[in-house]
């Protein structure tokens, strides 16, 4: 029985080949585009899941004053009392990612590699591998190094690296106590090598009592069953214990669980988990439209299968056989469309990870790939097959050849509020993928408050000791515009501080913050700031006690003439020389905050920024690497212009958007290819009409007209209920952004336009075809 269920229904599909061929293309491109985005959505939610004890591991964030709007990492301290005192913490451990660079030699090999510290029990509280070395002692004292698996391969090939010594630029020997695995790329943690964190106590004075510094990222390993907002209070109490101040009285830790850091913040609030969010939307949308499509195609055909139906109950099948039988249809065609996407994946898995910037693997091996397929099929029978099977085995054979099909069939009121959906989900796209793109464009052409064209920075390393030989003598350089220097990038300020005081400081604002930038004189002057007071640093002696506000500090700390006041900075009493007006040094999900430039080469002027004339770029580049030639052999000479940094902080959004842009195309394509299917067989079935009408004169744009109008109605109407949604939707969205673009009406505008073209270009091209048949083909067999 089982086996003639499927003949038959291969028979079917092979005689109603333009039928078949709509439906399986339909389903074999929305399963693609489902899986794509779902191994896309998997991807991003399997970070950080590798840990045996994933679910207790907690990153502890200091937030400093009451509303947890300042949120800095942890003090030293905080890991060692934090784990003797509190009975529930199990084990603790610091990590230092600001560690900067470290130059690292064997025989002739150098390498210029970002230095990252840990705590001996790293490998107590994650599970990353070691392939060679004690987890329990990775380090045997502080001229210890743990390398990553490849990292080492990179050094001494294959060689034996354990015991082996790397030596550092000054002379300082490291050996290697220990290999390990090099660390998934689902990791939130990413590290080539490690050094023990002891190293950063020999330049610290008492480094594990030193309360005021939050320059570590400090992990705890709860033990079972443990409040973790109840360890973060007690954490707060034991800072507060040891460093009574005002300025940290409402000081908190929030925990952070291990397996959030990649798609939410420090409060819970959702990042990345919104984009994730989305994505599994889209991939259910489309899915939904594939199944309408299924959905409109077989009631649209119901008229003509009806007679086929009848037939059969008459010569004894019942309602289960012909139940069975339309299920083993949707199943042949679900199954063509299946073999179909995974040719289509498996081609275009290496190019949606180029776009995606992620390492995907599709495998037929992997578990996971069958159930999400086993999934799509149980929502495939059941929303496009059941119904239809169900709907087409209940006609009553006396009804159905006469052709009379109540309330199905000729009734068209349940596919029309299907097309209604279906367009309504794709102009939701259409709209989403305007905001998006213009969201994007917005932040990359919005005034940073700074020039960002034509300036390429890299770290100045040995540039620092000679800095102002070397700035003047580039400055005289064709093509060298101005070079200045300043403790970090301007893009990202991440260094804070509440060590300042002014007269007249209200009560409180004990815990007042205030981003620093320790910069050159001619800082604000090279990259194009604008001071709106003062006139700014002199050049003179006396600028080491000078600063310069920008204008959220002035309006924050109620400054009403800030020019000329005094302030003390870090206990260094100093002037107000200048205002500048507010520019941005942070991503544009944050509101621009307090900041203060300042000049104090003992900072560490460790970024270069140099400005070129644009049209002369290259010359300016040359010019630079001949110095670095001279100062700096010993690394590599990589620079970025501040451009493309910029761009590359917004990366990730950027791939989403295309990506994005990419699945709301399909979305759009499928929902035209079932209103080209609805309009194929709504012409079939008025063949003989479009026959006669025209034999009485009808024209061709009446036919179009005909066929047409029906359909571009229900397209306009689901503009009435896609508009509000999408405008809901990417409200929302844009919300995430403390500087953001509105959604204009030419959105909608351009949207719905975009939508009805399409719509009628797939509509009204296939009723032309209609339109110009001939007549006699289609009275003659009258």
């Amino acid at each position: 029985m089982i086996k003639n269920y499927f003949k038959t229904a291969i028979r079917t599909l092979v005689k109603n080949k333009s039928y078949a061929a709509i439906n399986i293309a339909g389903l074999a491109v929305s399963l693609t585009a489902a899986m794509l985005l779902l191994l896309w959505v998997w991807d991003e939610l399997s970070y950080d899941r590798m840990h045996a004890k994933g679910d207790r591991i907690y990153s502890a964030n200091g937030a400093i004053d009451r509303e947890m709007q300042n949120i800095w990492a942890t003090s030293a301290p905080l890991a060692v009392f934090g784990k003797a005192e509190i009975a529930a913490v199990e084990e603790a451990c610091r990590v230092n990612e600001s560690g900067g660079s470290v130059l690292l030699s064997h025989g002739r090999k150098t390498f210029n590699e970002r230095a990252i510290y840990a705590d001996s029990t790293f490998f107590r509280i994650f599970d990353f591998r070691l392939l060679e070395g004690n987890p329990l002692k990775p380090f045997a004292d502080n001229n210890s190094i743990v390398l990553s698996q490849s990292t080492a391969n990179k050094y001494f090939g294959s060689e034996q690296a354990m015991g082996q010594v790397l030596q550092t630029k000054d002379g300082r020997n490291f050996k290697v106590t220990a290999i390990m695995e090099d660390m998934p790329t689902n990791s939130s943690l990413r590290y080539d090598l490690l050094l023990p964190v002891g190293m950063l106590a020999e330049n610290r004075n008492d480094m594990d009592n030193d309360w005021g510094n939050f320059y570590l990222k400090t992990y705890f390993l709860l033990k079972p069953g443990t409040d973790a907002n109840a360890v973060g209070k007690q954490l707060a109490a034991i800072h507060l214990k040891h460093r009574p101040s005002e300025f940290f009285k409402d000081i908190n830790y929030l925990m952070q669980p291990l397996e959030k850091l990649h798609l939410y913040n420090e409060k819970g609030d959702e990042q990345g988990m919104r984009q994730v969010k989305i994505f599994s939307l889209v991939a259910l949308v489309i899915l939904l439209i594939a199944c309408i499509n299924y959905v409109n195609l077989v009631t649209a055909r119901s008229t003509r299968r009806s007679k086929e139906v009848s037939v059969r109950k008459v010569v004894g099948a019942n309602k289960g056989h012909l139940f069975w039988q339309f299920i083993a249809e949707s199943f042949v065609v679900f199954f063509i469309a299946l073999i179909v996407a995974i040719g289509l994946i498996a081609a275009l898995i290496p190019i949606y990870n180029s776009l995606s910037g992620k390492e995907m693997v599709f495998s037929l091996l992997d578990s996971r790939v069958w159930i999400i397929f086993g999934l799509a099929l149980i929502a495939v029978l059941s929303m496009a097959g059941v119904y239809p099977a169900w709907m087409l085995s209940s006609f009553k054979p006396a009804t159905a050849l006469k052709g009379k099909l109540p309330g199905f069939g000729k009734n068209g009121n349940f596919r029309r509020v299907l097309v209604v959906v279906q367009f309504s989900c794709a102009v939701v796209l259409i709209v989403a993928t305007l905001v998006i793109a213009s969201q994007l464009n917005y932040i990359r052409n919005l005034n940073l408050g700074y020039t960002k064209e034509n300036i390429f920075t890299f770290n100045s390393y040995n540039f620092q000791k000679n800095y102002e030989t070397i700035r003047d003598e580039l400055q005289n350089q064709p093509g060298i515009a101005g070079v200045t220097v300043a403790q970090q990038s301007i893009l990202n300020v991440g260094s804070a501080t509440g060590d300042i005081e002014w007269e007249g400081k209200p009560a409180g604002m004990e815990n007042f913050m205030i981003n620093q930038l320790s910069v050159d004189r001619n800082f604000p002057e090279v990259m194009g700031m604008e001071l709106i007071a003062g006139k700014g640093f002199t050049g003179t002696a006396a600028d080491s006690a000078h600063y310069i506000l920008n204008e959220t500090a002035v309006k924050q700390m109620g400054l009403e003439n800030p020019i000329g006041q005094t302030i003390s900075f870090h206990e260094v009493p100093g002037t107000i020389v200048a205002v500048v007006k507010d520019f941005h040094f942070k991503n544009m999900k944050t509101a621009i905050e307090p900041c203060i430039l300042f000049i104090n080469p003992n900072w560490g002027w460790s970024t270069l920024y140099v400005k070129t004339t644009g049209s002369e770029a290259q010359q300016a580049i040359a010019a630079v690497e001949k110095l670095w030639k001279q100062y700096n052999a010993d690394y590599d000479f990589n620079y970025q212009f501040m451009d493309e940094s910029f761009d590359n902080m917004y990366k990730s959004d950027m791939r989403s958007g295309k990506l994005f842009n990419i699945f709301a195309g399909v979305a759009i394509f499928l929902s035209c290819l079932g209103l080209f299917g609805l309009v194929t067989y709504a012409a079939e079935t008025r063949f003989k009409e479009i026959g006669i009408r025209k034999t009485l004169g009808a024209s061709a744009s009446n036919i179009i007209i005909l066929i047409s109008k029906d359909f571009l109605v229900l397209v306009a109407i689901s503009f009435l209920v896609a508009f509000p949604l999408a405008w809901w939707m990417m409200n929302g969205w844009l919300n995430s952004y403390a500087y953001r673009t509105d959604i204009a009406w030419w959105i909608f505008a351009v949207s719905g336009f975009v939508a009805f073209a399409i719509a009628a270009i797939t509509v009204c091209g296939k009723s032309l075809r209609a339109a110009q048949q001939n007549p006699i083909k289609a009275i003659r067999t009258e």
